[in-house]
């Protein structure tokens, strides 16, 4: 026998009429509530229901109603079932989906296979409630009315919940990172390779390292400052040379004007004269 009541209305009306238990008492038992349980005493509630006895269903024991009607603090309990049945399992059937809605799912099929690439077929089947000949005719473009599909959601379309596809995107998305990481290893790639470097060693490559003292070989190199006045002495010497040579050149390019000019005067004049002769 199954561990909840048969028919707790008609039993309450079986134990208003053949009991003197309080209407708390059978309201417990039946699960049903104490001002229901007054009505059915009344008239008012259970018409033409027929009470039904629990003790001949073996739901209940004489001994259980005369400890009741004894006590009217004690709280009746069921008897345990004589017979122990065995679930009969549920075979799994397609997902059940509407006529009016079942022209939609070729569009919500494809938006699941655009956007989410890595669930199965098995588990598109369970979202929308369709089958694996669809699934593979709209990946393959080869549906009767692929032309004219257009991607839409299948939450906005009704066909699933929110809920449930969240649950099957995100286990489709950790199996597809465990392949990719057996992939990985298969190929040699190590973690390492393929990661960033950690927040810890960067902050400590670009933390500057404090200034070393020079060592000894190197202050006995410095130079004295006698030599260095003198190298800058020696430096102003072949810049001043520097602009003296330029001013030089200047002056002989201006000599060698003045004197083309010079002979240009002496031709002309000596081409006036030959025209006067």
């Amino acid at each position: 026998m199954s561990s909840m009541l048969l028919m707790p209305r008609a039993t309450a009306v079986w134990l208003v009429d053949n009991t003197s238990l309080t209407f708390a008492q059978i309201g417990d038992f039946c699960d049903i509530h104490e001002l229901e349980v007054k009505g059915i005493a009344d008239g008012d509630v259970a018409h033409g229901i027929l009470g039904l006895d629990p003790i001949g269903k073996g739901q209940l024991t004489r001994a259980e109603i005369e400890k009741g009607q004894d006590d009217p603090e004690y709280r009746m309990k069921l008897s345990a079932p004589k017979v122990e049945v065995p679930e009969i399992a549920r075979r799994k059937t397609p997902r059940y989906t509407p006529l009016s809605r079942r022209q939609d799912r070729p569009n919500a099929i494809l938006w699941l296979l655009r956007y989410h690439p890595e669930l199965r077929d098995s588990e598109i089947i369970k979202l929308v409630g369709t089958t694996k000949p669809t699934i593979h005719a709209i990946r393959e473009r080869t549906h009767w009315n692929s032309v004219n599909l257009v991607a839409a959601d299948p939450v906005g379309l009704g066909l699933s919940t929110q809920i449930n596809l969240d649950a099957v995107v995100r286990k489709a998305g950790e199996r597809a990172e465990r392949e990719k990481l057996a992939q990985d290893k298969a190929a040699g790639i190590t973690g390492e390779s393929i990661t960033l470097t950690p927040a810890e060693r960067a902050i400590a490559d670009a933390v500057p390292t404090p200034l070393e003292s020079p060592a000894k070989s190197d202050t006995e190199n410095v130079p004295d400052a006698s030599e260095v006045f003198a190298n800058l002495d020696k430096a102003e010497s072949a810049e001043a040379q520097v602009e003296a040579d330029e001013t030089e050149e200047e002056l002989d390019a201006d000599s060698v004007f003045a004197k083309l000019k010079a002979l240009k005067d002496d031709l002309e004049e000596t081409k006036d004269d030959a025209e006067q002769e």
